[in-house]
């Protein structure tokens, strides 16, 4: 087996998780309207079914979805930083015995958790469930966010592949 390549796919990998990561924070800043709407929408749960028994949960305070939106904004900057400084640690270590390169991920397993806590966490329990997402014909991100965490799952995998040390 070819450990640099095997290595390089884990840092590629990830670089293009930190790199979706930074275009949706930065879609989110430059299409702040469009993308606010999305959560003011979720949050009130205005277009639900109809005579939904759930509407208790939701949030018409546009001070809350401010906030909640905002909080988005910045866990999406947060991974995508945690990916980049992940794989600024993995090239520098590319070369480094397995030890060493293992220890490397660490903060690419940072960027896994808080991306599970964000599309998985955050729009499939919390949007969809909790808020009836699913329920919206305009405003359903929930198949987005469970294929964003599907292909998290197969890169969380890869990366956690214990790396051997390079052959002599």
């Amino acid at each position: 087996m070819n450990t640099i390549a095997l290595r390089l796919l884990k840092t590629v990998t990830l670089l293009l998780a930190g790199l979706f990561g930074l275009f949706v924070f930065a879609g989110n800043l430059m299409d702040y309207n469009s993308n606010y709407e999305f959560v003011h929408h979720v949050l009130s749960m205005d277009t639900t079914f109809e005579g939904n028994s759930l509407m208790w949960r939701a949030f018409e305070s546009t001070t809350v979805h401010t906030i909640a939106y905002w909080g988005l904004i910045i866990a999406e900057g947060i991974f995508s930083t945690l990916a980049f400084i992940g794989v600024y640690h993995m090239l520098k270590n590319i070369k480094a015995p397995g030890r060493k390169f293992n220890q490397s991920k660490s903060f690419g397993y940072y960027a896994f958790i808080l991306g599970f806590a964000i599309w998985f966490f955050g729009f499939v329990v919390i949007g969809s469930e909790w808020f009836a997402m699913w329920q919206s014909q305009i405003w359903n991100g929930k198949e987005t966010a469970m294929d964003i965490t599907s292909v998290w799952i197969g890169f969380a995998i890869l990366l956690a592949l214990k790396d051997e040390d390079l052959d002599a």
